[in-house]
């Protein structure tokens, strides 16, 4: 792969216990053996003031925290992150796998908390100057599934510890994003085994490399 092109970002999104994390690792090898530059991050987080935001956002000291703290303190990570990171490396024809982007607002602050769409839009915005991923990965399962997995990762943080209802309705707004969006994502059983989750992603980025030849 060659600088001379802008590079590509791809995004992986998902309730809780769907899997991002193993989808990652198997994806970034993937990539790097297509011989991809690769950069990897996550949000909340992948700048030191991103992980000092995720460290509050997540810390279930602070369970009083409003719908729209949250969700500025989302953004406040992710306007860094874009800065820092994100747009130095498309820039420089490198490519960028995210563990979420803005469509987890739309999903967790959005449909999970009830903040306006509108008013995320805006912040959207202002915050990634309208920046787009040219390809999001949607790992779906359901709720209960999902909630099964993450109980065996340990104690659970500010966000894991809502009940179903939450997290029926972040799979919803997920849902709902996709359906709006259909040539941006891609839905992934994530009932699956991990190989073929892994391979159903594998098979959604090839476009990007003919986008890129």
């Amino acid at each position: 792969m060659n600088g001379f092109s802008r590079g590509k970002l791809i995004t992986l999104e998902g309730g809780e216990g769907a899997g991002k994390s193993t989808l990652l690792a198997g994806l970034q090898k993937h990539l790097l053996a297509q011989g991809v530059d690769l950069v990897q991050t996550r949000e909340p987080g992948g700048t030191p003031l991103g992980e000092a935001v995720r460290a509050i956002v997540l810390d279930p000291a602070h369970r009083g925290m409003s719908a729209e703290s949250e969700l500025l303190l989302m953004f406040a990570s992710r306007a860094q992150l874009v800065r820092e990171c994100i747009e130095p490396a498309l820039a420089a024809g490198r490519w960028v796998l995210c563990d979420r982007f803005t469509d987890a607002s739309y999903a967790y602050q959005g449909g999970g908390r009830g903040v306006r769409a509108e008013r995320i839009a805006l912040l959207e915005q202002w915050a990634t100057h309208g920046l787009t991923p040219d390809l999001t990965l949607l790992l779906d399962l359901p709720v209960a599934t999902g909630r099964a997995r993450a109980a065996g990762r340990g104690e659970a943080d500010r966000i894991e510890v809502e009940g179903d209802n939450f997290f029926e309705r972040v799979r919803a707004a997920y849902r709902a994003r996709a359906a709006a969006e259909p040539a941006r994502f891609r839905i992934i059983d994530a009932t699956r085994t991990p190989d073929e989750v892994l391979a159903a992603a594998i098979d959604a980025t090839h476009h990007l490399f003919g986008a890129k030849a």
